[in-house]
């Protein structure tokens, strides 16, 4: 069973930790330096769901050699503020990349087999979207190096 621990550093500013002793500075003020735990669920949904695809992908035969994921949230405007809808933009690249294979993934993923997904779509609505850029350009994006450079 997996065990974390949030360590309280000072402020509103914490470290937690995973059970492989991986960490992370969180922050409950938007001025500390940090990830706001309620963000922390985004990217942990992206993340999670970004591991699915990459490996759906790959036993598919369709490699990917870029993949971004933007996760926007909408919550409630009432405490204790949970998110009613959130939505996943898949940017990817790989030169044997389908629409059918690209969306077949991301759905097994948020439908089937990301755990995040799965706890959190009780409480909030997801949707997904994607599009495939050419694979230079996805590279590009990904080292952060302008495209023709």
């Amino acid at each position: 069973m997996p065990k974390t621990t949030v360590r309280w550093v000072s402020g509103m500013q914490f470290v937690g930790m995973d059970s492989n002793r991986h960490s992370v500075v969180l922050s409950g003020d938007e001025a500390a330096a940090g990830v706001r735990p309620s963000e922390m669920l985004l990217v942990a949904l992206g993340a999670c769901s970004a591991v699915d695809v990459v490996e759906i992908l790959r036993k598919k035969r369709r490699p990917v050699s870029m993949l971004e994921i933007s996760v926007d949230g909408e919550r409630e405007p009432d405490p204790p503020w949970p998110y009613r809808s959130i939505h996943l933009h898949f940017r990817l690249s790989g030169q044997e990349l389908k629409d059918k294979a690209v969306q077949d993934a991301i759905a097994l993923s948020v439908e089937k087999y990301c755990s995040v997904a799965a706890t959190v779509r009780g409480i909030a609505r997801i949707t997904t979207s994607f599009s495939i850029v050419p694979t230079d350009a996805g590279e590009a994006a990904a080292t952060g190096r302008p495209q023709n450079a």
